[in-house]
């Protein structure tokens, strides 16, 4: 979320450029299915949904009948992230654009379902300046991530109409997503001078901060039962990394190279960390059991590529890899039922940069 992705598929775009094309194709040998992988065991099938431009964070209705995700497709008519809408069985081209549902202003980012199925929420800059703002990727020769102050969360109906703004804060307001039980709003502010979590009601009320330690908070979701939250954080502790960190925040800016995965109960009790790999760890999402957490990373890559999908148990325990890509897979999102899951990928590019919505079938 929040467009962390934009600074890992610069580690992607170097994969591509530097993996072979025969190193990819040796990837597909003997798979039932060519965008399967060998050793991707839980995928039963699956499809890709896009051919083109950068696509990501693709989230499900609570009834699972479609499916709202960002992109930033110039063929489709954008100059950055926008939002856009489809059924969850359709696929697109470059030259078959979804309904767009965001209003093509500014740059957004995380839209999420709203349980009724007729609204969607999502972060957006455009009330600062309805061009796209620049994103700068690097400072001293390090990857970073922009922290726009103009976002701001709105509930918008399918035909991309604005019907309710949630946030109106100095300073950033954004990754907003749903608990599945309909009744709060989890999503991550700048408004205590850190970026921290909090939770909201559907309407905006009833604000309450549940983390508070320095360091970036982000890219949360709750677990099937809505009783916790799993999320990704970057957690400085050295007087160096303190002093790097507060630095870049207030210019408005976050180094996400190295973070780990956090998990606490919805009001922010019995925090505790999750997960120890090094690297970056994110874009965590539950398991339908609520019992696992399926996430990206590659804290297995040495040279800072390939991201890979995987599992590990709630106690963090059992760690197992999912995905075998030699490129990069990030945000895992099952549907409700747990019978699909959507994520994001570089396989089937043809080598080259676009980043891709598929959809597998889900077995255990």
């Amino acid at each position: 979320m929040n467009r962390i992705y934009l600074i890992i598929f610069v580690f992607a775009i170097i994969a591509c450029k530097n993996e072979p094309k025969k190193n990819v194709e040796k990837e597909t040998e003997n798979t039932k299915d060519s965008l399967i992988f060998s050793g991707e065991n839980h995928f039963k099938s699956i499809r890709q949904v896009t051919f083109g431009g950068d696509n990501a964070e693709a989230y499900w209705s609570f009834d699972d009948k479609q499916i709202v995700f960002q992109s930033n497709n110039k063929k489709w008519g954008v100059n950055c992230d926008q939002m856009f809408l489809m059924n969850a069985n359709q696929t697109f081209t470059d030259s078959i654009a979804p309904p767009m549902v965001s209003t093509g202003k500014g740059r957004t980012t995380c839209s999420y379902f709203m349980p009724d199925n007729k609204h969607i929420i999502y972060a957006s800059t455009h009330l600062g300046n309805e061009n796209c703002p620049d994103t700068p990727l690097r400072k001293n020769g390090k990857y970073i991530w922009p922290v726009y102050d103009t976002f701001d969360i709105f509930v918008a109906d399918l035909e991309g109409n604005i019907v309710n703004q949630l946030t109106n804060e100095k300073g950033y307001d954004a990754e907003p997503t749903v608990s599945p039980k309909g009744d709060k709003i989890v999503f991550t502010s700048t408004r205590s001078g850190d970026l921290e979590l909090y939770t909201m009601n559907l309407d905006g009320s009833d604000v309450k901060q549940i983390t508070n330690e320095l360091g970036y908070d982000g890219g949360a979701f709750f677990s099937p039962d809505g009783t916790k939250i799993i999320f990704r954080s970057s957690r400085p502790k050295t007087e160096q990394e303190i002093k790097e960190y507060k630095e870049l925040l207030a210019e408005g800016l976050v180094e996400p190279t190295d973070m780990e995965l956090y998990i606490c109960n919805a009001d922010g009790s019995k925090l505790r960390q999750l997960t120890d790999l090094g690297n970056a760890n994110w874009s965590p999402f539950f398991h339908p059991s609520g019992n696992k957490i399926l996430f990206s990373s590659n804290f297995e890559a040495e040279r800072g590529f390939p991201f890979n999908l995987y599992l590990i148990d709630i106690d963090g325990k059992n760690l197992e890899r999912v995905t075998h890509s030699e490129t990069f897979d990030a945000f895992p999102v099952f549907s409700n039922d747990g019978k699909y899951l959507a994520f994001s990928s570089n396989r089937n590019n043809g080598g080259g940069r676009d980043t891709n919505l598929f959809i597998a079938e889900w077995q255990d």
